[in-house]
């Protein structure tokens, strides 16, 4: 019922989405984290992987080469990471905003949750779209 149910509602990411990372080795970051489902707002425990600019999460801990994520989000879309335990009333609440969405989430601590937060705002920072290569300014080769 609930592969069915994420078919209709197009929640299944497309394999375009992390095809080119090997998030099986090596993450930048990775942990249990309780999301908020997008449609149906119930609170699921999701293994997380933060790899090469993108955020994914799977149901369990053992993820392979031939693991498919529930949910994958490129976090140079993203604009904000921050607390957010005044918005949900739980301890050791995040979110994560684009211009269209914010995502919550639920650490089990403070500071995997300020972990978490600093990673992810360094892949924000790494791979955001909103300065290009062309806009990047040498300012030392500006200099005579």
């Amino acid at each position: 019922m609930e592969s069915l149910l994420r078919t209709i509602t197009r929640q299944d990411p497309s394999p375009e989405d992390y095809s080119d990372i090997e998030f099986w080795s090596n993450p930048e970051r990775s942990g249990w984290l309780t999301k908020q489902g997008e449609y149906i707002r119930t609170w699921r425990r999701r293994w997380f992987i933060l790899k090469q600019g993108k955020l994914l999460w799977f149901k369990d801990s053992v993820v392979a080469r031939g693991s498919v994520p529930r949910g994958v989000i490129a976090v140079g879309k993203c604009l904000t990471v921050k607390g957010a335990e005044d918005v949900l009333n739980k301890p050791f609440a995040f979110e994560l905003s684009t211009n269209q969405d914010t995502m919550y989430f639920v650490a089990d601590s403070e500071k995997e949750k300020e972990e978490w937060i600093n990673s992810i705002g360094r892949s924000i920072v790494q791979h955001s779209r909103s300065v290009t290569d062309s806009e990047v300014v040498d300012y030392d080769s500006t200099r005579r």
